[in-house]
């Protein structure tokens, strides 16, 4: 599952999707609505409800298809990363392994790391604005005032406790939207099997070849250990 404004071609989606495919799963990526790909909608009203709402549409059309089984496994980036977590939280009976990566961890955590003058812009316009660095050109206008009040509603620290299934943290030692300390963080609120690994080099999102790579061989020993 893709974070805020990404999409399922993403190179690190794929990776993730990749590693798990050649292990000889069934792997489902898609398009949230109200981001960049496929599916309808505009990034202006992405939210965290809206992903995680979009997460459990998926699992329940797959439950209809001929390959679903259960439990199954979990994996997401950033947005999709808190996204599959609050979904193993409510239902870990269903979830096998869960690999939230560079994954938000929860509202309060999120705000504390935007620089204070960025966060009154955003609160004074209503608006957080940026350029799309996976779709150069493409400006991301998110409606603040509408994202921010429903992800402070959010904290996976709460009920991390149900988490006891196998769970992979991974992130980049440069991220500094969901940086390592806050994956420590949620690593200290696990009781089950789990890992947690930092990419030297890297950023919240994973753009280079040999970033990749080093992902895709944690993944493939992680995913191979259960």
């Amino acid at each position: 599952m893709h974070g805020l404004g990404g999409f399922k071609e993403q190179p690190h989606i794929e990776t993730f999707a990749e590693s798990f495919f050649e292990l000889d799963y069934t792997v489902i990526r898609f398009d949230t609505t109200n981001t960049f790909g496929e599916s309808e909608g505009n990034y202006e009203n992405a939210t965290v409800t809206n992903y995680l709402e979009d997460l459990e549409d998926v699992i329940e059309w797959a439950k209809s298809q001929p390959f679903y089984q259960e439990p199954f496994c979990l994996c997401g980036h950033s947005l999709g990363g808190i996204s599959t977590t609050l979904y193993s939280e409510k239902h870990p009976e269903q979830v096998k392994a869960l690999a939230p990566i560079s994954t938000v961890v929860s509202g309060k955590l999120h705000h504390e790391e935007i620089p204070p003058n960025k966060l009154d812009k955003y609160e004074e316009t209503g608006w957080k604005i940026a350029e799309s660095k996976s779709k150069p050109g493409v400006i991301k206008k998110l409606n603040w005032h509408n994202f921010s009040p429903d992800l402070q509603k959010y904290d996976i620290l709460t009920e991390a406790h149900k988490l006891t299934m196998p769970v992979l943290l991974i992130v980049g030692n440069l991220d500094i939207g969901t940086p390592f300390k806050h994956q420590e963080i949620l690593y200290n609120h696990l009781s089950g099997l789990k890992e947690i690994h930092v990419i030297q080099g890297a950023a919240h999102t994973f753009r280079e070849n040999e970033h990749l790579k080093e992902i895709k061989v944690i993944m493939l020993k992680w995913i191979s250990s259960f």
